[in-house]
């Protein structure tokens, strides 16, 4: 299936297959998605990627190999002024996520969620700003806030094993090349693709991902949608649907030839959740500590070097502008709040697995090599543990 894109219509969603996911391989996951089982489920949420590939062989710093790019995640067009409550969560901080500061003090997203490597995320957090500044009106002194203000959420993992991190290859259009490509309402890309192009999960080749769960509450229907850049564990720990496939598939380990690369958790996750439910900010920041579970199930400790970091938002309850004015919002009781923990949680894991699947063998700086889940020896290995179909 390589190379082929196949378009079709599903109540009005456009889906676009060019790989096979998890479940296509048989992955037995709990829970019901949604048309495209994605982020993009919630409707609304765009998601857009810029991918940055160049250059092969002996690194060169400034030169390459190049391997990296940018995801971004917005619960609007973006550029829109509405704002929206989120919350953020870190189960380990050996990471970057800026904005949170202002994000956990108001309870709102006021802007879109951008995702790269480590040593992009000034660059990233700078052009967004000047974006805004572009396509916004010119600023008006009586109403600062409204126009020149931004504290934008940029988070990273480190894809240095494969990329020239050093080289600082992200610049300013690959920004705008993101939010160019951002749309609603498709299945975003996989794998090697934006932030996550130089992402290595569980000694797997790693990436974006994305899954969705549909839940039922006494008060309603609602979705929520993951999308992850996964860049984290080691592959013993690697666990598929419960069945152990880092134990399984132990061949072409990336850190083999460094013992204590090995032996140490030095990745990193990050993790967007998005709802249609009507959650407020300390609920939201509930849905994020559910996403440290969908985790663990993969087999993740959250080591002392991961810098696991995740946001949610939700896109009920939206507030246009900055507006001082007495609103009044609609809040889903606590009580019923279970279902939307059980669908986080399963959604996270597929996610993670979705982004291994999706993802190529790549080679990078000085010959680093990474190879791709093998889909066959998943399936077998998942057979050996599941009564699956042959």
């Amino acid at each position: 299936m390589a190379g082929l894109t196949t378009f079709f219509m599903l109540s009005g969603i456009t889906l676009v297959a060019q790989k096979p996911r998890a479940r296509d391989l048989g992955v037995p996951f709990p829970g019901t998605p949604g048309a495209l089982n994605a982020i993009t489920d919630v409707a609304g949420v765009e998601v857009g990627h810029a991918t940055v590939i160049s250059g092969e062989g002996k690194l060169v710093r400034g030169s390459g190999p190049v391997r990296t790019g940018v995801t971004v995640v917005s619960p609007q067009k973006i550029g829109g002024a509405n704002r929206f409550y989120g919350a953020f969560y870190a189960q380990n901080g050996n990471g970057e996520m800026t904005g949170t500061t202002w994000l956990e003090e108001s309870g709102m997203l006021e802007g879109a969620v951008f995702i790269t490597n480590t040593h992009a995320v000034g660059t990233v957090r700078d052009a967004y700003i000047a974006w805004q500044v572009q396509h916004t009106p010119p600023p008006n002194p009586a109403r600062f806030g409204e126009t020149v203000f931004s504290l934008p959420i940029v988070a990273e993992t480190w894809d240095g094993y494969l990329n020239d991190i050093y080289g600082f290859h992200i610049k300013p259009e690959h920004v705008a090349q993101a939010i160019e490509n951002a749309k609603p309402g498709v299945l975003p890309a996989e794998g090697n693709v934006g932030g996550g192009t130089g992402m290595v999960c569980y000694g797997f080749k790693g990436g974006i991902g994305t899954s969705s769960r549909k839940v039922q509450t006494p008060s309603g229907a609602f979705t929520v949608g993951v999308l992850v850049q996964c860049n984290c564990g080691r592959r013993p720990q690697l666990l598929i649907a419960g069945a152990p496939v880092g134990e399984e598939i132990t061949d072409e380990v990336p850190y083999a030839a460094n013992p204590k690369l090995e032996q140490t958790e030095t990745g990193s996750i990050i993790i967007v959740i998005a709802t249609d439910a009507p959650l407020l900010p300390h609920q939201l920041r509930r849905i994020a500590h559910r996403a440290t579970m969908g985790l663990a199930r993969t087999g993740s400790i959250s080591g002392n070097g991961s810098g696991d970091i995740f946001v949610a938002f939700s896109t009920a309850n939206p507030r246009p502008g900055l507006e001082p004015k007495l609103r009044t919002v609609s809040e889903l009781p606590n009580e019923e709040m279970d279902p939307l923990f059980a669908g986080t949680v399963q959604a996270t894991e597929e996610a993670i697995v979705n982004a291994m699947v999706g993802a190529e063998t790549m080679i990078g700086v000085d010959g680093h090599k990474v190879i791709a889940l093998p889909h066959d020896r998943l399936r077998t290995t998942l057979r050996k543990y599941h009564r699956l179909a042959e």
